[in-house]
């Protein structure tokens, strides 16, 4: 009896045994690869979709160049495919060790054998410190700081479609930003300067600065949505015309003209018309010309 007891608590698991379902019944990270974002490509999705997916969700892309000519033969953009490729250089996942050879600025080059240089975030300028749209005034206070742009809610409602032959037919809707209040909470006088810090693979062309339509309780713009902007369809009715200077890697500014109408205004960055958020909603960059 003794012996068999022994036996007995000799394979039952202890304490110090640890669990006993093993680690792989624990969930795993999806990470998204080069198959997802082709099938993406293929349901309809546009670009600015593919890209902020690409930008934010945790993924793996193989972009050799066999893996990019297969990629091209898909249909893929060539914005998308560069931003898969800046993906692989700039890793979603935080690695601190990773972290830390990317400040040293004693890393071999790739041509000497050594480790390569991982891609560097651009020196930004003092008050700039995220992805964002800021102006700067050059008087009063802080004249000449970059300051940023307050983000409001807007709410997207579609109207009607049309169909474009430049467009193989894809469908064209009207697209109505909402949003509430009469007026921006930011006041500016004319000829100020903006600032855009864009995200990798976005260029500061896609960012559209709008002339929004005020009422009583609420602005509102229309603005054309389906990828085809600034394109086949050229600007929607409520576009600016802006002309961004590139001032470093992911870093544009442009002028605020002297002799713009007096209103409201907002900067609506790529993505937010096609990439809806709760209850079809977004954020606009907004302000006011108040003289």
């Amino acid at each position: 009896m003794l012996a068999a007891s022994l036996a007995a608590a000799a394979q039952a698991p202890s304490a110090q045994d640890g669990p006993l379902q093993s680690n792989s019944d624990l969930p795993r990270l999806h990470l998204i690869g080069n198959d997802d974002i082709v099938r993406m490509a293929k349901a309809g999705l546009g670009d600015d979709v593919l890209v902020q997916t690409i930008q934010m969700q945790p993924g793996h892309y193989d972009t050799t160049p066999d893996n990019l000519i297969a990629l091209k033969s898909a249909g893929l953009s060539d914005r998308v495919i560069a931003a898969m490729e800046a993906h692989g250089a700039a890793p979603a996942i935080h690695d601190p060790e990773r972290a830390t050879l990317r400040n040293r600025d004693d890393l071999a080059p790739a041509h000497s054998g050594g480790l390569p240089t991982p891609e560097r975030t651009p020196d930004l300028p003092p008050g700039v410190d995220e992805i964002g749209v800021y102006y700067k005034l050059p008087s009063g206070p802080h004249a000449n700081q970059w300051q940023p742009l307050q983000t409001e809610r807007v709410v997207f409602r579609s109207g009607g479609a049309i169909k474009s032959a430049l467009t193989q037919g894809i469908l064209a809707k009207d697209e109505y930003g909402h949003i509430e209040r009469a007026k921006s909470p930011l006041g500016l006088p004319n000829g100020f300067e903006i600032l855009i810090y864009a995200p990798v693979g976005t260029d500061a062309n896609e960012y559209d600065l709008l002339r929004l339509r005020d009422h009583k309780t609420y602005r509102e713009f229309r603005t054309l949505t389906g990828g085809i902007l600034h394109t086949t369809s050229g600007p929607g009715p409520d576009e600016v015309d802006f002309q961004p200077k590139k001032l470093a890697a992911q870093l544009y500014t442009f002028t605020i003209p002297n002799d713009i109408e007096k209103g409201e205004y907002g900067i609506l960055p790529p993505g937010s018309a096609n990439q809806r958020g709760f209850a079809d909603t977004g954020k606009i960059f907004t302000f006011s010309i108040i003289e």
